[in-house]
């Protein structure tokens, strides 16, 4: 009922940027929160990021000015913008949106995307 996809990950030396996007579409009736989590080999899965429907956001001490998270409420899209990075930001980050879909009156549902992989190289 709910898609979401991830672009944007990629291979990038410490210190430089990238751009991560999550897109939902499918039969959202409107989106609670929107959030970046991130899983690195071994690890268990993390949260970096999340945008509220207030438009509130909280960040993991380790990504705290260095990373900003934004949202665009009509396109039902959010970004990961990631400055600075290192080595240990190396992990496969996942978007994940808690939504009620159309139909489903006030339930909230969860949804993952498939996930994308930074590589920070050192």
């Amino acid at each position: 009922q709910v898609h979401v996809v991830e672009s944007g990950g990629g291979l990038v030396q410490a210190g430089g940027s990238l751009r991560l996007s999550c897109a939902a579409s499918g039969r959202i009736y409107s989106i609670n929160t929107m959030g970046w989590y991130r899983q690195a080999p071994g690890k268990q899965r993390e949260p970096v990021a999340i945008s509220t429907s207030a438009d509130s956001t909280d960040y993991a001490d380790s990504v705290k000015g260095r990373f900003t998270i934004s949202r665009d409420n009509v396109k039902n899209t959010l970004y990961l913008q990631m400055s600075s990075l290192k080595a240990e930001d190396t992990a496969v980050y996942y978007c994940n949106v808690r939504v009620r879909v159309l139909g489903w009156g006030q339930t909230i549902t969860e949804y993952w995307g498939q996930g994308t992989q930074v590589t920070v190289s050192s």
